[in-house]
């Protein structure tokens, strides 16, 4: 039972294999089949099946003998065989005009969208400049709002102009001291040059008198010693008299 189960499984898998159809030949088994309006792979197709009624219709037609009857009954069936084969064709043609139809339409709807889509580039690029702008635009009222906090920090005008006089007064007394300390600094300078010409003659007059009373206790003691030596030689004299 087991082998003859095998053996089963074996002939599905020959058949599976012997009616199985690669994808490169669905394209050309899918063509065949719409040409000659075959839908299954069994049966006979619709277009031999015309083949074989006109056959028959011209073969009976061509005979000699009395067969109007055959000849209008293989008439009727090639007739009926003709809008047998007919009807898909027309449901083929309705199909195709159709498919012309929606592919016109896809076509319009791809064009559209392509318009759309070079639309939206367009408005992208334009927001993306105003997003730009805006940028800049938000960043100026941030640093305008920056100055105005720091505006209003500071004291209000009336007491800076009030500072600034009192600044500027305060300079114009500084200026002014300071000159006064200019002229009294040049007049110290001119006091003190007199004062160093009045201590350089003062000290000159002093050296020369310094120098007199040398030459004075020079003098002086030259004197005396003369006086001593004319002392000696009266006493030598009167001792020599003696």
């Amino acid at each position: 039972m087991l082998a003859k189960g095998r053996k089963i499984a074996g002939r599905g898998e020959e058949m599976s294999a012997h009616y199985a159809f690669g994808p490169q030949d669905d394209d050309a088994i899918i063509k065949h089949r719409l040409l000659t309006r075959t839908t299954t792979t069994r049966g006979e197709p619709p277009l031999k099946k015309l083949q074989k009624k006109f056959m028959s219709f011209a073969t009976e037609i061509e005979k000699d003998t009395d067969n109007a009857s055959d000849c209008e009954r293989l008439y009727k069936a090639f007739l009926q065989e003709i809008n047998t084969f007919e009807l898909p064709l027309l449901k083929s043609k309705a199909v195709v005009d159709a498919n012309i139809r929606e592919k016109e339409s896809f076509n319009d709807l791809q064009v559209e969208i392509e318009r759309q889509i070079l639309q939206a580039k367009t408005d992208i690029e334009d927001l993306k400049k105003q997003l730009e702008q805006s940028k800049i635009e938000r960043q100026h009222k941030e640093e305008c709002e920056a100055i105005r906090k720091l505006i209003c920090l500071q004291p209000p005008r009336s007491e800076t102009e009030k500072l600034i006089a009192d600044l500027e007064k305060e300079i114009a007394d500084l200026e002014a001291e300071n000159v006064a300390c200019i002229r009294t600094l040049e007049l110290r300078k001119k006091q003190f040059a007199l004062l160093l010409h009045v201590v350089d003659e003062l000290q000159i007059s002093i050296e020369d008198e310094q120098k007199s009373i040398a030459d004075e206790l020079r003098a002086i003691t030259g004197e005396q010693k003369m006086n001593i030596e004319e002392g000696s030689v009266v006493a030598s004299d009167s001792m020599v008299v003696d």
